[in-house]
């Protein structure tokens, strides 16, 4: 007969059972309420803060023929379908005259004597501004400057006793993974609450290039646009500013301007009334893997210069269409997007320090930093491949007319006439572009084309640099 086993604690101390279940449960308690305590409790910094947090208002005067929206136009296409045509409405319903449409936003104190900060899409166009403080007092703003560049507005409200203001913190020590809040009106429900984390920061967005966003998941929509967001030392570290969606709401994708740009962009607006940036005069363009291989770069990294502009202090300071910047001011650039925000920083006339790799080599070159002009517009043509080019290449050009290369101020290159199926489609290369330089080698003629074709690789990826519509980009072609 076999004898089966059983715990003496068990079958002698069947008392215990119970004690040691409950000494279980406590354990699991304690555990769950330690967790619970280490979350962040959001509650005094709200009280703390919320008073110098306001609500902004905008009435512009439209001859459209419009509902009263109380979102801008920007924060309505945002917006689903259905929200955008209930606020919009394509005109009264009952047949009279336009009203002037009006938007809301946030914004926030940032000293005593009135200054308030939110953003430029928040008051752009609008003919009157309102702000509405925690106490639901209601003053007249004058909009004191604007930067839509970095999406930006400093407003000035009068008030007979000092107004509340908020602490302002450093943005350059953010992490990802640090908790913070934001105090906003989204959708017009005025000192809403949201939290959450920096999920990455120096994020660069094509509608602002020098301003490197901080990205969290705090819930940001219509109306918070210009609020605060702050740290958990009750600091405003930045300014939301826009959202990624596609639905019209909340993703968990949300940016926010940093507070030391923004606080920089504020100070020069209240000072001078204008924003003045610095301005190096180069065109640039991500490095990818095939281009760091044909550059002789051992992975993707720095800031590739297509163009050099004319009259620039890059020029003037002698770099060349085909450098690769590597570090600015002994920051490192790892990705082209780095380099603009560093470059708007930096003292009009103050000498900058760039390493560049050129033809292999490490070098470095001091600039003396310009005043950024107005920015110029540049579409992007695309053709489909004809199937009649042929060559090596897969494309036909053709010498560059003197009257072109005079007018675009180049010393030449050779014309493409037309591109069809082979490296050259592949590589992004369509009818007018014109070629200039073929794996790292000046094409000036027909001849310095042919000779390049010619001594092409066939083992590697290659460079092309081409101009369209006055614009200079490279491009890799795989022969």
């Amino acid at each position: 007969m076999t004898r089966q086993f059983q715990p003496r604690f068990l079958s002698g101390h069947r008392a215990w059972l119970p004690s040691l279940l409950f000494l279980l449960m406590a354990s699991l308690l304690t555990a769950q309420s330690a967790a619970a305590q280490s979350l962040p409790d959001f509650t005094g910094l709200v009280e703390e803060n919320s008073a110098a947090v306001v609500n902004i208002s905008t009435v512009t005067e439209r001859d459209s023929q419009r509902q009263q929206s109380p979102f801008s136009d920007r924060e309505l296409e945002q917006m689903p379908e259905f929200f955008r045509r209930f606020f919009e409405g394509p005109q009264s319903p009952y047949g009279g005259p336009s009203r002037p449409r009006r938007s809301m936003g946030s914004g926030f104190i940032v000293s005593e004597d009135g200054y308030v900060l939110t953003n430029n899409h928040v008051v752009e166009g609008a003919d009157e501004v309102i702000v509405r403080l925690n106490d639901r007092r209601e003053l007249p703003a004058e909009v004191i400057g604007t930067d839509p560049r970095s999406d930006m507005a400093v407003l000035k409200i009068e008030d007979d006793e000092p107004l509340p203001v908020v602490s302002i913190g450093d943005s350059s020590t953010l992490k990802p993974g640090e908790w913070v809040f934001a105090i906003g009106s989204p959708f017009g429900f005025d000192y809403t609450v949201t939290s959450g984390i920096i999920s990455a920061i120096g994020r660069s967005l094509p509608s602002e290039n020098y301003v490197p966003f901080i990205q969290t998941d705090v819930a940001i929509n219509p109306g918070n646009s210009g609020g605060p967001l702050f740290n958990m030392d009750g600091e405003v570290i930045g300014i939301n500013s826009q959202i990624y969606t596609r639905s019209g709401g909340f993703m968990g994708v949300s940016f926010a301007i940093p507070i030391d740009d923004a606080m920089n962009v504020f100070q020069q607006l209240r000072d001078d009334g204008r924003v003045a940036r610095g301005w190096l005069g180069v065109l640039i363009q991500e490095v990818n893997r095939d281009l760091a291989e044909s550059f002789g770069l051992s992975r993707p990294r720095g800031a590739l210069i297509a163009e050099v502009m004319p009259d620039s202090p890059a020029r003037q300071a002698g770099l060349e269409a085909g450098d690769i910047v590597l570090s600015y001011e002994g920051e490192a650039i790892e990705r082209s997007a780095d380099l603009p925000p560093m470059v708007g920083r930096t003292p009009i006339g103050e000498a900058a320090k760039l390493t560049i790799l050129r033809q292999g080599e490490k070098r470095t070159i001091e600039v003396e930093i310009g005043r950024l002009p107005e920015e110029e517009g540049a579409a992007s043509a695309q053709d489909e491949p004809s199937g009649a080019a042929g060559g090596p290449l897969g494309l036909e050009v053709e010498p560059l007319p003197d009257q072109l290369a005079s007018r675009l101020d180049i010393s030449g290159g050779v014309l493409v006439t037309q591109v069809g199926r082979g490296p050259a489609f592949q590589a992004g290369i369509r009818r007018n572009d014109i070629i200039t330089e073929l794996n790292r080698q000046p094409v000036t003629s027909l001849d310095d084309f042919r000779a390049a074709v010619e001594a092409l690789p066939d083992d590697r990826a290659v460079s092309v640099r081409i101009i369209r519509e006055g614009r200079a980009t490279y491009l890799v072609m795989k022969p």
